[in-house]
């Protein structure tokens, strides 16, 4: 997807967007982008706005079109995940990669994923699609598709549009 097209989708998620993250969807996708010199002008204008509210997300990582970020702060997405379409991301999360063991590696998620406040999400485990993740939940285990997830350690609920009502607009 061109970097217009993927812009684009990311704002459409928003019912209203503010001057902040219009910003960084904006530098985030440029920098995925873009080549030659102009790569580090928007490097440097990611970095600003990403260290401006504790967001550690990198340019190389495998994220679809339609992110949206809920109350986008303090925020970690490792540079090995790789996240779907249409996937919200709130406060305080961290999808992150587990050093060692059995699942040593970052997460894959699925498309329409909704991943609540303060969630973590490690290990190479695959998320499926329609899939909710309560806040504060620990996720280190694969999660089939149309399932909510809750607590720590993480307990898995099958439910059809599992998200319905919490991921809107979508693309």
């Amino acid at each position: 997807m061109s970097f217009k097209e993927s812009y684009l989708a990311d704002l459409k998620r928003y019912t209203k967007v503010e001057g902040y993250l219009r910003r960084f969807h904006y530098y985030f996708r440029k920098e995925q982008s873009a080549k030659g010199i102009m790569k580090y002008w928007y490097h440097l204008c990611f970095s600003i706005l990403k260290r401006k509210r504790g967001l550690e997300i990198h340019a190389t990582s495998k994220i679809a079109e339609g992110l949206y970020l809920g109350h986008p702060y303090n925020i970690t997405i490792n540079p090995n995940a790789v996240i779907g379409k249409n996937c919200n991301i709130h406060k305080g999360a961290l999808i992150g990669q587990e050093n060692r063991g059995k699942r040593k590696g970052a997460p894959v998620i699925g498309d329409n994923v909704w991943i609540g406040i303060n969630a973590v999400v490690v290990g190479s485990i695959t998320i499926g699609e329609d899939v909710l993740i309560a806040p504060n939940s620990y996720v280190n285990c694969d999660v089939p598709s149309h399932s909510v997830v809750f607590g720590n350690p993480c307990v898995i609920k099958h439910k059809e549009n599992a998200t319905e009502g919490y991921i809107n607009n979508i693309i």
